[in-house]
């Protein structure tokens, strides 16, 4: 099971870490950031979009452009445009990045993100919604004829598009969100199934829950795992330095925009304060100070270690389903710089030594 590295290209430089100073869109830093995760060997980088944001897909488009071999895995919510229109956009950029683009479709959040966008459905109505959404998309990407869709949401006559997917296995779609409604969605239609830094027992659960849903259409999805490597030479070190993060992040949270909501809005948030408890500690080196301090917004539990011991963990990960990992750090740049060079050719080398041996016990089993 190959192994996939995903960084993110924020529109500034910004985190829990580092106060808000400056224009909200920096289109130098975006072109910084693209660079070095192209050159620290991810493989794509995750363009985020939120109700007041720039737009993920605009910001991706020009990113492709600087850095020509990093891919792009860009933050898409369904019920705002067409998706007839949405799956020509994608195929269109799928042939101008070489076939490096993927969508990563956001439906769940708050409801107050979504009313900031003028949409008032409820969570369940845009499950629903994406449901149908994905079925056009798909319809509009693989049908040599024209089709008709008759749904709740959508109605299409005579459907069809001049551009299709660049490569013959199609634009593979990355899915997320923690309800049973997004369970059900995520097993018709996730090529990657995203999760957000749960403990093992957490992910081992979505991923048989994820899996038996897939199964009744012949499906096998990938899955993904966020995290925010806190990596040190020594492990006292790298527990001191998130101690160090949890304290700066505490006294910059009115500057920073992360303050804790009074209600947690989604699944998945709730699910990370449930891994580690009172002691924001789990399994071997999960960490969830920070998503405790901001109310687990987004993707903010860590793994605390050397480079060794934070691969090693990220193994454990893989043996339970996991092939691709959205790592970035609280210091972003810095931070995507040290991965590539400490810890993801650890991780790869781990993994590929682990099928090796594994591929040796097979041969001799057969001999």
């Amino acid at each position: 099971m190959a192994v996939e590295f995903i960084g993110f290209v924020g529109n500034r430089n910004a985190s829990e870490t580092i106060t808000l100073t400056g224009a909200s869109f920096d289109p130098l830093y975006v072109e910084t950031a693209a660079k070095i995760h192209e050159s620290a060997g991810f493989d794509r980088a995750l363009f985020a979009l939120h109700s007041d944001s720039p737009d993920s897909f605009t910001v991706a488009a020009h990113a492709q452009a600087i850095a020509p071999k990093l891919g792009l895995l860009i933050a898409h919510r369904p019920g705002f445009i067409a998706p007839t229109l949405a799956a020509r956009q994608f195929a269109t950029l799928d042939h101008l990045s070489n076939g490096r683009v993927a969508p990563h479709i956001i439906t769940g959040a708050s409801d107050i993100e979504f009313q900031a966008d003028g949409d008032f459905t409820t969570k369940s109505e845009r499950y629903a919604r994406t449901q149908e959404y994905l079925d056009i998309i798909r319809l509009e990407w693989g049908s040599e004829e024209p089709f008709d869709y008759d749904g709740r949401f959508y109605r299409v006559a005579g459907g069809r598009s001049q551009i299709r997917p660049r490569n013959a296995a199609g634009i593979p779609v990355y899915f997320g969100g923690s309800s049973p409604e997004a369970i059900e969605v995520a097993g018709k239609h996730a090529d990657v199934y995203a999760l957000w830094g749960e403990s093992y027992a957490q992910v081992a659960e979505t991923v048989a829950k994820v899996r038996a849903a897939a199964a009744p259409y012949g499906r096998s999805p990938r899955f993904s795992l966020s995290l925010r490597p806190i990596l040190a030479d020594t492990e006292d070190g790298a527990w001191a330095k998130a101690e160090g993060i949890l304290a700066r992040a505490q006294a910059l949270l009115s500057r920073t925009g992360f303050g804790r909501e009074d209600h947690i809005h989604a699944e998945g948030s709730r699910r990370l304060l449930a891994a580690a408890g009172d002691s924001h500690r789990a399994d071997k080196r999960l960490w969830t100070g920070i998503a405790a301090l901001t109310g687990a917004k987004g993707n903010s539990t860590s793994l605390v270690g050397t480079p060794d011991q934070v691969a090693d963990a990220l193994l454990d990960y893989h043996r339970l389903g996991i092939s691709t990992f959205l790592i970035r750090g609280f210091d972003p740049l810095p931070d995507a710089l040290s991965y590539g060079s400490d810890l993801i050719p650890r991780v790869k080398a781990l993994i590929a030594r682990e099928e090796a041996q594994a591929a040796q016990i097979s041969a001799s089993k057969a001999a």
